[in-house]
């Protein structure tokens, strides 16, 4: 599959079997965010790797209780460090850095037949006391569900085939892109 097959196909996934994640395949998603691009290459991300069911499960609530989370055999809790640092444009890099190594995870967990669902709504310092998170200079910026969807195997195929997901509408290229001036 290639790499805009997988962008066009992939969808959030909030139903998950409770079959466990293989070690190769986690590694293989971590090293794709190892190497993200990233502001000066600062690399300025860290990511807590949550399998123990009591912690997921407690997770939960600090997710507003979004059972999923709970279900989901891998959470990954993703973090960012250097939150003083902006780039020259204003803009703090450790959201964007922790952003784009969350959608390369995505996008190498689907081409591994893994499922994703990324989050922003939960309540950071319930996640940090949970986990431990200390320090001023660490943000939690997202947490991404993984494991493998509980849709049936045909029914997942045809989402993917079809593009039936009503969540892909997009707009067309020519509302979103200008050329040369806004």
């Amino acid at each position: 599959m290639t790499v805009l097959n997988v962008i066009k196909h992939r969808f959030s996934v909030r139903k998950y079997k409770p079959k466990p994640v293989r070690t190769k395949d986690l590694y293989a998603i971590l090293e794709a965010a190892r190497f993200a691009q990233s502001s000066n290459n600062l690399q300025d991300w860290r990511f807590i790797i949550v399998r123990n069911e009591n912690t997921r499960k407690n997770l939960v609530e600090a997710t507003k209780g979004k059972n999923f989370v709970g279900e989901a055999p891998v959470v990954i809790v993703c973090c960012g460090i250097n939150t003083n640092h902006k780039m020259t444009c204003g803009q703090h890099s450790y959201v964007i850095d922790v952003a784009i190594a969350m959608e390369n995870m995505a996008l190498v967990a689907w081409e591994r037949g893994l499922g994703t669902c990324w989050l922003g709504a939960f309540y950071e310092d319930r996640v940090k006391e949970l986990l431990n998170i200390s320090g001023e200079d660490t943000r939690v910026v997202g947490i991404l569900t993984l494991g493998y969807s509980a849709l049936s195997a045909k029914l997942s195929g045809k989402i993917q085939k079809l593009n039936l997901n009503p969540k892909k509408n997009r707009l067309p290229l020519d509302t979103i892109v200008k050329y040369e001036t806004w």
